[in-house]
């Protein structure tokens, strides 16, 4: 179940966390200390991590340790796409670690790193295999994105959409399994290297793709895997027992929980990537998560010095 969680997704990504309103990522610093107090209060034994950063960049990191997060985190975690939207080249995954490491002692995980199909399927191929040489044994955990494809009908969840042009369309390409199901040719160069790497998987609200996906991460030997709970869904129609079904069926797994998203009624601005008007209710959102799917054991309870719960 839930081992470890996550706070937002790509925070210094301007699809996933709005520039104008916080150019210089102060109110999400405010919000991921609230957070990971919060989570700490409801389970000290859940690890925290701070989101993954995209692009990799030393200098938010530096940002986060002023404002105070870094003291509050058990680890970093970094995403990078160098054959698809980074501007920088597969071969330098080395040197993009080596200058997170320069900031932080802390373990660093890469909780996102994946190759788009959108050209063609061989080039996810190699860019696994290449990725697995770079990476293994060099980081703390490895975690590829993802299982599937976007269905095509859906959205993929950026700021601009199709204004993107190619860089939208390559969301949809990302799985080791195409939208039918059916497996692309890096699938099973992927079960050569579990359980070393885990994968990413979101799963949307009322997913149809879950039982299958669970499935599937059995049989390629996958043991921790990332998804996310997202606080905009939480305001749909019976979001709790879509909540609970979806951790439910991943209970075997060594789960790592992405809590992001704004719902459109309490960002400063009305969009998913807004700082919340209230970050305390955000916070109170990752505890209840933690209470409800990972609860503290009397012992861990007990070793919590300072425990506090925010209230919306």
């Amino acid at each position: 179940m839930i081992k470890s969680a996550m706070i937002w997704n790509e925070p210094n990504n301007k699809s996933h966390w709005d520039p104008e309103i916080d150019p210089e990522w102060v109110r999400f610093g405010e919000m991921a200390c609230l957070a990971t107090d919060a989570i700490k209060s409801a389970n000290p034994e859940i690890k925290r991590v701070l989101g993954g950063i995209s692009p990799i960049d030393a200098g938010f990191m530096d940002k986060m340790k002023a404002y105070g997060v870094l003291d509050r985190v058990d680890a970093v975690a970094v995403h990078g796409f160098p054959l698809d939207w980074n501007l920088w080249q597969i071969h330098d995954w080395p040197n993009k670690i080596d200058e997170i490491r320069a900031v932080t002692d802390l373990p660093i995980w890469v909780s996102e790193v994946g190759v788009s199909t959108f050209g063609a399927e061989e080039v996810q191929l190699w860019g696994l295999q290449r990725t697995a040489e770079l990476l293994k044994g060099k980081v703390e955990r490895i975690q590829w994105y993802s299982l599937y494809d976007l269905p095509s009908s859906w959205e993929a969840t950026t700021r601009h959409r199709e204004a993107e042009g190619s860089s939208y369309y390559r969301h949809f390409y990302m799985g080791l399994l195409r939208e039918d199901g059916s497996p692309k040719p890096a699938l099973e160069e992927f079960r050569k290297h579990t359980p070393d790497m885990g994968l990413v998987q979101w799963f949307h609200y009322e997913d149809h793709r879950l039982d299958n996906a669970v499935a599937w991460l059995k049989r390629l030997g996958v043991t921790y895997l990332r998804t996310g709970l997202s606080w905009a869904d939480s305001f749909r129609p019976n979001a709790l027992d879509w909540f609970d079904r979806q951790m439910e069926a991943l209970e075997d797994f060594d789960v790592t929980v992405t809590f992001c998203f704004t719902p459109e009624h309490r960002g400063i601005a009305p969009h998913h990537t807004s700082a919340p008007q209230v970050p305390e209710e955000f916070a109170a959102f990752c505890a209840q998560m933690i209470e409800r799917y990972a609860p503290a054991t009397t012992n861990s309870s007990a070793a919590n010095a300072s425990p506090q719960r925010l209230v919306v």
